[in-house]
């Protein structure tokens, strides 16, 4: 008899109490992997296996990203309309305004361009000249 394993199905579940409440509470992941080196399937199998555990634990294995804190408020600069080789757009060169000397700063951090609130933002290159369009949907 002869055969070849090209798919596995994994699954790993807990189920926790709270005492007090008489509550349970049931959690259950399955992975299905295709198996596409047969000699590698034990190899898939504790792959498989730490993962759910992972999951089960409440961790993942791609860290999130922690929430920047924007220092700025794009409502409290001074933006102009003007129109350029892409359409119309705003502007500012609002250099006395905190915000505006914030968002600069977070624009040079981030290569000079960065999205917000729906917006589009850039700075201009060789000047302090701050640009915003808003991101089409």
């Amino acid at each position: 008899m002869s055969f070849k394993i090209c798919k596995i199905v994994i699954g790993k579940g807990k189920t926790t109490t709270d005492e007090k409440q008489t509550q349970w509470t049931r959690q259950y992941f399955e992975i299905e992997c295709l198996i596409e080196d047969e000699n590698q399937i034990e190899l898939a199998r504790g792959s498989i296996e730490a993962l759910l555990d992972m999951w089960l634990k409440g961790e993942s294995i791609t860290p999130q990203k922690p929430q920047q804190t924007v220092h700025w408020d794009t409502s409290k600069i001074k933006w102009v309309e003007a129109e350029g080789t892409h359409g119309k757009y705003e502007r500012s060169e609002d250099v006395n305004s905190l915000d505006f000397k914030e968002l600069l700063k977070d624009l040079e951090a981030h290569n000079g361009k960065l999205s917000h609130d729906g917006y589009f933002i850039w700075k201009f290159e060789k000047s302090p000249i701050i640009g915003r369009k808003k991101r089409q949907k």
